[in-house]
């Protein structure tokens, strides 16, 4: 199903009142909040202070409207596959202990993966569970990811974007690979969900996860877990509590069962300042049109490539091929340090990061290209 689809009549300006004098390019990090989103949670805020909980019924309605809005946004089958967990490590660590792993089993992933997506996996240890990581700085990245696999490897787990340079992975290969092969797929989208189309049906992940505060613009503590429907009951719990059960709102009844929904996964009462203000983050997204989104964000791309081609202090450290980059743009200084430039970056309000050996930039769709430029020009003074 998908939630309908209007023209966005908003002035973007309006939307993101940022401070003239800030540059912001740090996205894949954690996003500044659109103004519908800080209305929310004001208006969230007063109706708590001024009514409690008296409209939450209400809030439960906006609960399931945000379910609906990350089924769309990356085409789940139902929002019967959707829960609403802390952040991303959380969901990871659903899967990673929810799974039953034999000793001599075996996770493939990537070298230089985020933390979130390596730690969680090097922790089965214990359980005599070995973690092969590949090296995908090749002209053939899948093929050496997928070479590590054997007849021992139960899961496949990677990034849809790489964190430190913006490198895309083709998820539809390595997905129907894993599919063919009765190997399970999981995929950190943190770095593309809300900048980039995602279809969780076309690339058969079994399971996904992306925190809300980078590109999907909302609250740090709330993020989306996805597991297909048909892998809902195979992962074990090891967490319990009145929200998960099939008769979470009969209170009185001391004979339940885990629900038969991604709710299973949520044990206790729902973070329901941050749904509000996810879910008006997404109404903007969703409003714009993430074909919109996406087209607007790999513009901006495409843009700082060029600039940073023509700069002759700056080396771009970013894969420029089509279909590999994505909203992260990864360059070095040719005479300056990383740590002198970050400095000199952000004393002059240029909101970015110090990842991959180089300075990361990710602007999003409403970032202007004068921003970018009036960044480039204080990067190269």
């Amino acid at each position: 199903m998908s939630l309908p689809h209007t023209p966005l009549k908003t002035d973007l300006r309006q939307e993101f009142p940022l401070s003239g004098s800030i540059n912001y390019l740090n996205h894949a990090a954690v996003s500044p909040w659109p103004i519908r989103t800080a209305n929310a949670v004001t208006n969230f805020s007063r109706e708590n202070a001024t009514q409690g909980s008296k409209h939450y019924l209400q809030w439960i309605d906006t609960e399931t409207t945000l379910r609906k809005q990350l089924q769309q946004l990356i085409n789940a089958k139902s929002i019967n596959e959707i829960a609403l967990l802390k952040n991303t490590s959380e969901a990871l660590s659903v899967v990673a202990f929810g799974l039953p792993w034999k000793p001599g089993d075996n996770i493939v992933s990537i070298k230089g993966e985020f933390p979130s997506n390596r730690v969680v996996w090097q922790a089965l240890k214990p359980k005599g569970v070995e973690l092969r990581l590949a090296d995908i700085n090749s002209t053939h990245p899948e093929q050496e990811l997928l070479k590590l696999v054997d007849k021992r490897t139960r899961l496949v787990s990677v990034s849809s974007v790489q964190y430190a340079s913006g490198f895309q992975l083709d998820l539809a290969r390595i997905g129907t690979f894993c599919r063919k092969n009765n190997i399970l797929f999981c995929v950190d989208a943190i770095q593309s969900i809300g900048a980039l189309q995602f279809d969780a049906q076309a690339i058969q992940a079994d399971f996904v996860m992306a925190d809300g505060h980078k590109w999907m613009l909302g609250p740090e503590g709330l993020a989306l877990f996805y597991c297909r429907e048909e892998l809902l009951e195979k992962l074990t719990l090891h967490q319990y509590g009145w929200h998960m059960t099939d008769t979470f709102a009969n209170f009185d009844n001391d004979e339940w069962q885990p629900v038969d929904t991604a709710r299973r996964f949520e044990c206790g009462s729902p973070n329901m300042l941050g749904i509000h203000a996810l879910s008006a983050s997404l109404s903007l997204l969703l409003e714009f049109g993430m074909e919109n989104v996406e087209a607007r964000i790999l513009e901006n791309t495409r843009y700082l490539f060029d600039c940073i081609d023509n700069a002759e202090q700056l080396t771009l450290l970013s894969n420029t091929n089509e279909g590999r980059y994505s909203g992260i743009v990864t360059f070095r200084h040719r005479t300056m340090d990383n740590d002198s430039l970050f400095s000199l970056l952000t004393k002059n309000n240029v909101m970015c990061a110090q990842r991959g050996g180089g300075i990361r930039f990710s602007p999003h769709f409403y970032t202007p290209k004068e921003k970018i430029l009036h960044a480039l020009d204080i990067a190269t003074m």
